[in-house]
């Protein structure tokens, strides 16, 4: 009911929006955010996306705000997905005053900015890349701002941009209003709080369950050179009606997304390298049922509202296990079922275990399909289509067809046969594994009638490491792999450049990289091993740092 609004000091205006757009009860984070921002307090609120803190903070600053000449607010979001999103809402709310909302975002034609800046702004919701280029080339004026917001600080800070944060917030007037709102407070956040809040009022919600109850979570331990195989055997075995795939990098996200539809699959890819009219054509497909995969990164799914959804698949194991509830919980949604599967390796086994420890729900063990598993299912399929085909009263040319073909000096059976091959002529090769198994699934314990998986052990053999050797005085931790980047000093670039490039344009968290040396003409890096040949292929001059292509390659051993 609207009093419940209105008992938080929302004015008329805004409660007229707030009844239009159909809220009826305040979430705990905007009961508790919205009197201490109308209040002027700065905030700090650790909340999950889902839990309404776009109005908790969206709304106060609504009703403090009159139309101006100039840049008011500022939202800052990490992702361009999450920006249009907080500036669709932001744009509902503010429908009976005449406050004008704008989204600057990497990708975006600057012309369209600088021309809706120009005509006048009074809230600019953007990412921190896009918003500090405005800035550099005064485009921008954020010396009137007083009203800052900083939405998912934990993700700015997993994709390297806190440094960008501090610039623009060192650029806005120190009597500003601020409100930071993150999923999580590493020491990070916390430290940039303490520096650049005042006095703020800390909130908590709570999550009310770590997964999604009505998800069934599977998992398959396998070798990576094993999982293409793995997964297109699996959307043969599995009903979906419609699938996330999670990758780590953009380049794996598009290469796995071609690979599906050379065999057939109405795939599409969703990355950081696709500009806005591309990705909003792929989600248009998707929610049109044109195609029924999506093939995504973490970066360039978050925000995204894709209903509909079946199965999500992890064909890259999350970072961690917050990351995975965040992508499981895509499926499974408003009563119905969903499954999520995750592809593990053998070294990702302790991932595995976090992830159960996290959610209080164990997986189920997957073993990876065989070639008789999928013949199986195929036949399965194709009986049941022709079941209710015969169920279907055939049409007399059809049966004038049948009249004919009995005539041939051919038994019935002959046909037949002939005719199922025909008809299954189209169906594509089965995926085979990239080397032998020291498990085979036996196909009997996989029938039409159990319409389950085998019980089998794991299905592949661990890698074997060597361990490497390090150059005298460069010893580096166990687990990482150092790296030369072809950019240094010289260039203009910081080590947390080199952080914000790589962790952002591959989609690895930050953590994963270590040591950082910058010498005159190129850089060395150390890199988590189990991300290095991610980086390895992703970085080979796709895309730039400081306007410079980044190229890196193994470091020469001494």
């Amino acid at each position: 009911m609207i009093s419940e609004f209105e008992s938080l000091g929302l004015d008329e205006k805004i409660l007229r929006s707030i009844e239009k757009l159909g809220f009826e009860t305040p979430t705990p984070i905007q009961q508790q955010a919205i009197p201490a921002l109308l209040a002027g307090r700065d905030l700090m609120g650790q909340a999950q996306t889902g839990t309404g803190k776009t109005a908790a903070f969206v709304l106060p600053l609504l009703q403090r705000l009159e139309r101006g000449t100039c840049v008011q607010a500022l939202i800052l979001a990490p992702t361009r997905e999450l920006a249009i999103q907080v500036t669709k809402a932001a744009a509902q709310m503010a429908q009976d005053k005449a406050i004008r909302v704008m989204t600057v975002y990497g990708g975006q034609a600057y012309n369209l900015q600088i021309r809706q800046l120009k005509q006048g702004v009074d809230v600019v919701v953007g990412t921190t890349g896009r918003v500090m280029d405005l800035i550099r080339k005064n485009l921008l004026d954020i010396s009137q701002v007083h009203y800052l917001v900083l939405d998912e600080a934990d993700e700015m800070l997993e994709m390297g941009f806190l440094e960008d944060v501090e610039s623009i917030l060192k650029g806005i007037p120190a009597g500003r209003q601020t409100a930071l709102f993150s999923a999580t407070l590493p020491k990070e956040i916390r430290r940039l709080a303490d520096q650049y809040l005042r006095d703020p009022l800390e909130i908590t919600i709570e999550s009310k369950q770590r997964t999604v109850s009505e998800t069934d979570q599977r998992y398959c331990l396998l070798r990576q050179d094993n999982k293409p195989a793995a997964l297109v055997n699996l959307l043969e075995m599995e009903d979906i009606s419609g699938a996330l795939i999670f990758t780590r990098t953009r380049a794996s996200a598009q290469n796995l997304a071609d690979d599906l539809k050379s065999r057939g699959y109405a795939a599409e890819a969703l990355h950081g390298d696709m500009d806005q009219t591309k990705r909003e054509k792929v989600l248009g497909a998707f929610r049109k049922h044109l195609i029924n995969i999506v093939v995504a990164t973490d970066v360039a799914a978050r925000g995204l509202d894709i209903q509909g959804l079946s199965h999500v698949f992890n064909y890259d194991a999350p970072n961690d296990a917050e990351d995975y509830l965040h992508r499981v919980g895509r499926t499974g949604r408003a009563g119905g079922k969903g499954i999520a599967i995750t592809f593990f390796t053998p070294r990702e086994r302790g991932l595995l275990k976090d992830i159960e420890s996290y959610t209080r729900q164990a997986m189920t063990a997957l073993p990876m399909p065989s070639k008789e598993n999928v013949i199986d299912r195929r036949e399965e399929r194709f009986m049941e289509k022709l079941l209710e085909a015969l169920n279907t009263t055939a049409t007399n040319r059809d049966r004038e067809l049948v009249a004919r073909l009995a005539e041939f000096p051919f038994a019935v059976e002959e046909i037949a046969a002939a005719a199922i091959k025909l008809a299954r002529g189209a169906e594509k090769e089965i995926a085979l594994p990239a080397a032998p198994e020291v498990a085979r699934v036996d196909s009997r314990e996989f029938s039409p009638k159990k319409r389950g998986y085998p019980k089998a052990g794991m299905t592949d053999t661990p890698h074997s490491f060597k361990k490497k050797e390090h150059r005298k005085g460069q010893r580096r931790e166990e687990g990482m792999v150092r790296l030369q980047m072809n950019l240094g000093s010289a260039d203009g670039i910081h080590p947390n450049d080199v952080v914000g490039a790589i962790a952002g344009e591959t989609g690895i968290p930050s953590r994963s990289i270590g040591k950082i040396d910058i010498f005159d003409r190129h850089a060395f890096v150390d890199v988590s091993e189990q991300h290095s040949s991610h980086i390895l292929h992703a970085s080979d001059g796709k895309y730039k740092l400081r306007g410079k292509a980044v190229r890196l390659k193994l470091a020469a051993k001494s």
